[in-house]
């Protein structure tokens, strides 16, 4: 049964839970709508070397990812499903990767089962597979070294290893592309001890040729180009985004060393009760070669992000893949021996994390209400309803372990399924503006100049509108670097020359502005606009139209 019905279920579960939900929300700011319009200017203006964020040069990414989401967009249309579809294929693909190296690793097909649904079904995977940056394809592509590594330890045959290391170099480059050095970094974190200590160093260098140079043929041709169409491309991204963000004082998102020690504990929900033993399993069975190198697979990773003083949540997301093999393994024994205490703790565990949800939304809403009493009713009641099928997935587990020890993934998919669906109106019209931005698309598409005072509304506006040339009004962010060029210098739009811009501006035809208003400094910079516009509002969101200035 397991054989015959295991992927077919998997597959089921992944568009029901992974694909259904990304037309249901719109784009999040601000990370949804860059990726998504520097994607479409590539479509555009056909420019695949060298990202461009709203015309302005952005360096901080290479640009294999937004080649992903581009395509995703070409096929199934400049729409929110396009965009995040690249997301979730990855995600998908890293879940097909665990079933693929767990057979590989065991040749049984319920730890391939288990192993899977428990990757699956990790809410952290889960929601960044709906979710468009580059963060899903970069850890597809770590995962894919992870294991084409074992295939390249476990192969027998010459052949056998020779196209493994070719598919480590593949990937290699793939990530490369996507993200940068860390790609060839990660895997030689993995690969140098475990040689070392199965004293296979000379294969390790041997064969590891193979997979250099693969690498280099894969992404020679993009490093050339976009060092022929900008020089100084290499420069910014080398010490900006790697060696900065690694070592540098003034490291964004700074974070203490511990800092992902307890988010691999938040990321393994529902999963949590599990760890214990699983760390416990890893640990008495460290000397077996498949143990050691998962471990490997694991602390490497996790190692080398604790060390850099720049840490964000998503860059542990390749660490799941292993953790979700050693628990796999650990829990497929377990049911095997009849042993279904862990997961009644575990079943017992989610429910209480539902019931408190349960009742801090209640209490919120009586006291100070979230969704706003009538036109919130159906939103409401979808979170209800994903909370209360939560609670009784993980009951079923709570009551019968061993017969329902897979009940979880019904939680995670409701959570994942219904949430982004349901956010209360106070959410969606704050960091969703595309939607927004709808209501008014003609006004807004038929403006001859556009302006914004917030990158995230400025990127919705573009990719919404397919027209990169939004003015950015006392704002520059990340574009600080890009915009410097003299042939972008003029996007930048202070307050001293807002009026002026605006009056000229206004010479040429209507003029549309979307600003985000949330304090004292965004009311002074609406107040220096004109007053003649018609105006808009949704949550912090303004939409201003001007007409035509009379000649």
């Amino acid at each position: 049964m397991i054989r015959r019905w295991a992927l077919p279920l998997l597959l089921l579960a992944f568009g029901v839970f992974y694909l259904l939900p990304l037309a249901t929300h719109g784009l999040w700011i601000p990370d949804e709508t860059r990726y998504a319009q520097i994607s479409q200017e590539m479509l555009l203006t056909g420019k695949w070397a060298s990202p461009h964020f709203m015309g302005i040069r952005y360096f901080e990414k290479p640009a294999a990812g937004y080649w992903m989401i581009a395509l995703g967009q070409a096929i199934f249309g400049q729409n929110l499903f396009g965009v995040r579809f690249a997301s979730a294929l990855s995600t998908g693909l890293s879940i097909l990767l665990v079933y693929l190296v767990s057979r590989r690793l065991w040749n049984d097909p319920q730890k391939s089962l288990v192993s899977t649904v428990l990757y699956m079904s990790f809410v952290s995977v889960a929601l960044l597979g709906g979710y468009a940056n580059l963060d899903p394809q970069f850890t597809f592509w770590v995962n894919l070294t992870g294991v084409a590594l074992w295939f390249c330890f476990d192969s027998t045959t010459r052949r056998g290893r020779l196209w493994s290391w070719a598919l480590l170099g593949f990937a290699c480059g793939m990530g490369f592309m996507t993200k940068g050095f860390l790609a060839w970094l990660l895997p030689v974190l993995i690969a140098l001890p475990y040689a070392i200590w199965q004293k296979r160093f000379g294969e390790l260098l041997g064969y590891g040729v193979v997979a250099v140079v693969v690498a280099i043929v894969v992404s020679l041709p993009w490093a050339l180009a976009v060092h022929l169409q900008e020089p100084d491309y290499w420069n910014f991204f080398f010490w900006h985004e790697h060696i900065q963000r690694f070592a540098g004082d003034d490291a964004q998102h700074a974070e203490p060393f511990w800092y992902y020690l307890p988010l691999m504990v938040a990321f393994s929900l529902p999963w949590i009760a599990l760890l214990p033993s699983t760390v416990k399993q890893a640990w008495l069975g460290k000397r077996l070669p498949k143990t050691a190198f998962l471990l490997l697979w694991l602390l490497m990773p996790l190692a080398f992000f604790s060390l850099a003083k720049g840490k964000l949540p998503s860059y542990i997301m390749p660490c799941l893949l292993p953790l979700a093999l050693l628990m796999g393994s650990a829990l497929s024994d377990k049911l095997v021996q009849g042993h279904g205490r862990a997961l009644r703790i575990n079943g017992w565990l989610n429910v209480g994390f539902g019931v408190l949800a349960l009742l801090a939304l209640s209490g919120f809403q009586m006291k100070k209400p979230v969704y706003a009493h009538g036109e919130e009713t159906l939103s409401l009641l979808l979170v209800f309803i994903c909370l209360f099928g939560w609670v009784v997935a993980n009951l079923l587990q709570a009551a019968r372990p061993l017969k329902f020890w897979a009940a979880p993934l019904i939680g995670s998919g409701l959570l994942v399924l219904l949430v982004p669906a349901a956010l209360p109106h106070s959410v969606v019209y704050n960091k969703t503006p595309d939607q927004f931005i709808i209501d008014h698309q003609h006004e807004l598409q038929t403006s001859t100049a556009l302006l914004s005072n917030d990158l995230g509304a400025a990127s919705a506006l573009s990719w919404r509108l397919g027209r990169p040339d939004v003015a950015l009004y006392n704002t520059v962010g990340e574009v600080k670097y890009g915009i410097a060029y003299a042939d972008t210098a003029h996007r930048k739009i202070d307050t001293a020359q807002v009026q002026q811009w605006m009056t000229e501006a206004r010479k040429q035809g209507p003029v549309g502005v979307v600003m985000r208003v949330k304090g004292d400094d965004e009311v002074a910079e609406v107040n220096l606009l004109p007053q003649d516009g018609k105006r808009y509002e949704q949550g912090n969101l303004v939409i201003l139209i001007f007409p035509q200035a009379a000649p």
